[in-house]
């Protein structure tokens, strides 16, 4: 599955840049690792829970590589995301994005891919984000609302084949 770098919104944020998305594998496992530590640390900090090492291992311990792709752009590894089957739709999970990739409307054009897949199949899809990410105002964007909250985690939820609103990032 690939695309153009093209927004809804009819901006060019990825000028020429083709991007797509490909198994990932357990050579990404570390790469992964680190993207993870990278993008989620200053939202960790501000919740005073971040550390060197549980950032990583909490991945390592929880990635399945049977429902992980690697979002490549340009053939270049600029994140990941997991589309995992459960009991009740589907997690989507471990959706990270390399720093220089982010605000550029990346995030929306891979959200938007794997949401007709799993609208095809009139799956509800279920996530978390921690309380205060900007990554939530994306998610809303895309038809999740708000399912519960604690004191670290906002926990959305979207059910099959929604109307999205498409606003600018």
């Amino acid at each position: 599955m690939s695309g153009d770098g093209e927004n809804r919104g009819g901006t060019r944020p990825l000028p020429g840049a083709r991007w797509a998305l490909r198994s990932a594998t357990p050579a990404d496992v570390e790469v992964i690792a680190e993207l993870r530590a990278t993008v989620m640390r200053a939202d960790l900090e501000r919740l005073g829970r971040f550390d060197e090492h549980r950032v990583r291992q909490r991945l390592r311990d929880s990635l399945s590589m049977r429902y992980t792709s690697i979002i490549e752009v340009d053939r270049a590894l600029a994140g990941c995301v997991t589309v995992r089957p459960a009991q009740d739709g589907q997690w989507l999970e471990h959706f990270y994005l390399a720093p220089h990739h982010q605000g550029r409307g990346l995030g929306s054009a891979v959200l938007r891919t794997l949401l007709a897949r799993v609208d095809a199949q009139g799956a509800t899809v279920r996530l978390n984000v921690l309380r205060g990410s900007t990554a939530q105002r994306l998610y809303e964007r895309n038809g999740f609302v708000v399912e519960a909250e604690d004191p670290v985690d906002v926990f959305m939820v979207r059910q099959g084949a929604v109307e999205v609103r498409h606003t600018p990032n």
